[in-house]
């Protein structure tokens, strides 16, 4: 197996040829590129299909570009970084570092998860050099971790309640702000991350390279799904989109700009103590089912900024089918709580919307898929070309988070190869699952805020 290891550099090229090949071919194989000048027009679809039904056909095709943003941002950031970059230096002493809380919000539901994970960040940390630092619980029950220098216990009351009404883990994070509680000055800094979050060495030296820099209040960084056991390899194999997500669109936007335009995720997150109190996540109803999401759109609407810290994360995917459309029903309707919000100047969350939308229409453009085969229209060129590289992107980034979360060392070649195409498999039923939440999210219950198994516990 030795003779097949690459440097970050060869890897990361053969990930952009294979990238291009993807979108080439399948530019050439549905026209959207092509060699001959003239193009068949063999029906108007006007006169064929009358008004309405030509309207609607092209207006369901139009739906198609709600996603180029993202996807633009997407093809950008995952060919203009290097997608595999080696081991974090770290660019300064740990001791010289400032003060770091890790914080963990929960229910308390899974006390055995959270202390096996506590005990396992704590000698992460320790191993990594870590000096100044301290893991904190915050729990709507009581977890009974085990009496440790550095560890926190702290137990939201069940009587606290937030001046805006916020709930949730908003209502938790909230209450670590209160002044009776808050053990942190404004300088030092707090990592978020959720009760199945586990660290990595590489992600403890970003974050120590990232606070180390303090040149913006704000930071995330990359979460894998295909660490350890694999629970569930569906879901793993769908949430391999979210990796290469994480790796294009949400590292050129903090990279790059600085600037949360398409939203960030609650988990990972690494803040500073005195712009998060600033920001709050005293929120309202509104801020309590996507906090994350709110709070980064509020935060950006207050002018600080943001950066993509390296080193990944390793978190599980759902264990059930259910968990994984409840969670993702619940994005849904949290986001579009942020983007119908007047909090939120519209400036701020144009990007987000756009994205939004691109989601809540999914099923509408979803239908393409059918109608294309059934009612052909004619399109200018460049229509078809945008359309052909929009679904060309998204059907790759499944095969590059294969890429970044699995092993070739680890799993051999054959089985690598399995779960690339595994990944691409499961393009449909991400698809379907997706539909079910935005329809479900639309129509069902707002304001309600659904937690996934996190425990696995095999018999």
């Amino acid at each position: 197996m030795k003779g097949i290891m690459l440097n970050s550099i060869t890897k990361h090229i053969l990930h952009c040829c294979v990238l291009f090949t993807v979108i080439i071919v399948l530019e050439l194989i549905t026209g959207g590129l092509s060699w001959s000048i003239d193009r068949k027009e063999q029906l108007d679809p006007w006169v064929q299909y009358g008004f309405v039904g030509a309207f609607t056909l092209y207006f369901l095709r139009t739906l198609t570009f709600l996603s180029f943003p993202q996807v633009l941002f997407n093809f950008i950031g995952l060919i203009i970084y290097n997608a595999f970059p080696d081991k974090i230096v770290l660019k300064g002493s740990p001791l010289l570092a400032p003060f770091i809380c890790i914080r963990i919000v929960t229910r308390g539901n899974y006390p055995n998860l959270i202390k096996t994970n506590v005990k396992k960040n704590l000698d992460k940390c320790i191993e990594t050099g870590l000096e100044n630092f301290q893991i904190e619980v915050v729990s709507d029950i009581p977890v009974g971790l085990p009496l440790h220098r550095r560890v926190r216990e702290v137990v939201v009351p069940p009587n606290y309640r937030t001046s805006s009404g916020a709930l949730f883990k908003a209502r938790a994070l909230q209450y670590c702000l209160e002044s009776s509680i808050n053990e942190l000055a404004d300088h030092d800094w707090i990592v978020h991350l959720d009760e199945e979050t586990l660290l990595t060495e590489n992600s403890v030296r970003g974050i120590l390279n990232f606070v180390l820099d303090g040149k913006h209040q704000f930071g995330q960084g990359l979460i894998t799904y295909a660490n350890e056991d694999v629970v569930n390899w569906i879901t793993t194999l769908a949430d391999s989109f979210r990796v290469a997500d994480d790796m294009g669109k949400l590292r050129l936007q903090f990279t790059m700009f600085h600037k949360p335009f398409f939203s960030m995720k609650g988990s990972y997150f690494v803040t500073q103590m005195g712009a998060e109190r600033q920001v709050s996540f005293n929120n309202g109803l509104d801020g309590s089912v996507a906090e994350d999401c709110f709070f980064a759109m509020k935060a950006f609407a207050q002018g600080y900024t943001f950066d993509f810290i390296e080193g990944e994360m390793w978190e599980k995917s759902p264990f059930t089918l259910w968990d994984f459309v409840q969670q993702r029903k619940r994005w849904l309707q949290g986001i579009l709580l942020v983007v119908h919000s007047k909090a939120i100047p519209l400036s701020k969350k144009l990007l987000l919307g756009i994205s939004c939308y691109a989601w809540v229409t999914l099923p509408l453009s979803t239908s393409n898929v059918i109608l294309a085969g059934l009612y052909p229209i004619v399109c200018p060129p460049f229509m078809d070309f945008l359309c052909t590289f929009i679904g060309a992107v998204n059907i790759y980034m499944y095969v590059f988070g294969v890429f970044k979360s699995f092993s070739l060392y680890r799993f051999g070649i054959p089985r690598f190869i399995l779960c690339i195409c595994g990944a691409v498999s499961t393009i449909p039923f991400n698809v379907i699952i997706e539909n079910v939440a935005v329809i479900w999210g639309l129509f069902g219950k707002k304001h309600k805020f659904y937690v996934v198994n996190k425990e696995y516990n095999p018999r």
